[in-house]
């Protein structure tokens, strides 16, 4: 039975064949539909700041997928891509790379192993996975909080009234 997948991508760094991050980005979206999934829709590329020591701006994006895979077989594909697309883990978090892609909502619901959490334990704070994945998949609901990713999103962009 195929489940589906949201997906967020990023890329902060020119890749000697695609080119910029965008392209990078458009590149991989058609990775995705090269496998064995279903690429149900891809979200406009949006460009934002940095977190962490990087200094190069990352474009960001998210994908939709339907496949037969388990969560920890669909990581091990999707690390494939990024390996192939010249990623290399070195255990260093928030350093430019070529291209993330990381699994952010499964439509099972929630998933934990020692390798993989899902959702994505910060998806929830991070605008650039949000305005992404809200223009591809509104509606869809967070499993911990039963929000949809509309929600989430304005929660975390919409300015708060001051306390009374």
């Amino acid at each position: 039975m195929k489940q589906r997948y949201l997906i967020a991508l990023g890329s902060n760094v020119r890749h000697h064949r695609y080119g910029s991050p965008e392209k990078v980005l458009r590149a991989a979206f058609r990775a995705l539909a090269d496998e064995d999934f279903m690429l149900e829709a891809c979200s406009p590329i949006i460009r934002t700041a940095p977190l962490g020591p990087s200094r190069r701006r990352y474009a960001n994006a998210a994908a939709l997928l339907a496949s037969d895979l388990s969560p920890p077989d669909l990581l091990a594909r999707l690390h494939r891509i990024e390996q192939s697309f010249g990623r290399r883990r070195t255990g260093q978090s928030w350093r430019a790379r070529v291209l993330d892609l990381d699994i952010i909502l499964w439509s099972d619901g929630a998933w934990s192993s020692p390798d993989l959490t899902i959702p994505h334990p910060a998806f929830r704070a991070r605008t650039f996975v949000l305005r992404p994945a809200k223009a591809i998949a509104p509606h869809w609901r967070d499993p911990i909080t039963g929000l949809t990713l509309h929600h989430l999103l304005t929660r975390l962009t919409q300015p708060h009234p001051p306390p009374r």
